[in-house]
């Protein structure tokens, strides 16, 4: 539920539309619901603004499929992050509306309408290797309810490319730079624009990468002010973060 809900449910109670026992069926789930092997937190969206989201790695099929048979329950939009084929095809059984993104792993469940916002986030891309992080992220900022620009394959072995999208680039509300390698392109957006930059290293590169290490390092060394860093191939991170900045 959210802050709206439960002001509407108050009001319903005091006008007589429901009466107690009613009202008390709809906050019993509160402030969360114990389905024994995990615990859904129904309060969350009152606290920060949005409803849990499914990390389904480490999971079992089953987990998934019944914590998202609950989450029904509640009509909201539901995300799953780094989720398997198997886990969708289970949900899609209990559930016709879900869909599946095969990239980036993610499974969505859209029961309330959109309404994205005016602004909107840019999520660049530094190569194609990149993509599994980058669909992650805009599946996320999407379901968050944000305009979404994707701008895909301009790292700075040919910068000119990135150059050539630079209105769109910097229109943007709040900007979020995937790249592997040495994650040299976050650095060369923040020098460009007057917007928040949320870097994503990601583990695309060769040994010397160390799974996205070198990259991370770059980002958090990076000498262009207004450049934050999340995890390594964190799309979620970067998108739940910008989804926040976008809307303020």
């Amino acid at each position: 539920m959210n802050k709206q809900e439960i002001k509407k449910l108050l009001r319903q109670f005091k006008s007589g539309e429901i009466d107690i026992d009613e009202a008390v069926k709809v906050l019993e789930d509160l402030p969360f619901k114990d389905l024994g092997f995990a615990k859904i937190d129904n309060h969350r969206e009152i606290r920060g603004g949005y409803p849990e989201v499914i990390y389904c790695e480490g999971k079992t099929v089953e987990q998934v499929r019944d914590i998202v048979e609950f989450m029904l329950t509640k009509n909201k939009n539901i995300l799953a992050t780094r989720a398997s084929e198997e886990m969708y095809r289970a949900i899609k059984e209990i559930c016709e509306d879900a869909q599946y993104n095969k990239l980036g792993r993610t499974i969505t469940i859209r029961k309330t309408p959109e309404e994205y916002t005016d602004s909107y986030i840019a999520i660049i891309a530094a190569g194609t290797s990149d993509l599994p992080v980058v669909e992650e992220a805009y599946e996320t900022a999407k379901i968050l309810g944000n305009r979404v620009e994707k701008i895909i394959d301009v790292g700075v072995a040919g910068i000119h490319r990135l150059f050539a999208k630079l209105d769109i680039i910097r229109g943007a509300k709040v900007i979020i730079v995937v790249a592997g390698m040495e994650g040299a392109l976050a650095s060369v957006v923040g020098g460009l624009v007057n917007k928040p930059v949320i870097a994503v290293p990601t583990s695309v590169g060769y040994g010397a990468n160390f799974g996205g290490l070198s990259s991370l390092l770059s980002m958090l060394n990076s000498c262009a002010s207004g450049v934050s860093v999340v995890n390594i191939d964190n799309g979620f991170g970067a998108a739940y973060n910008a989804s926040i900045i976008n809307k303020l």
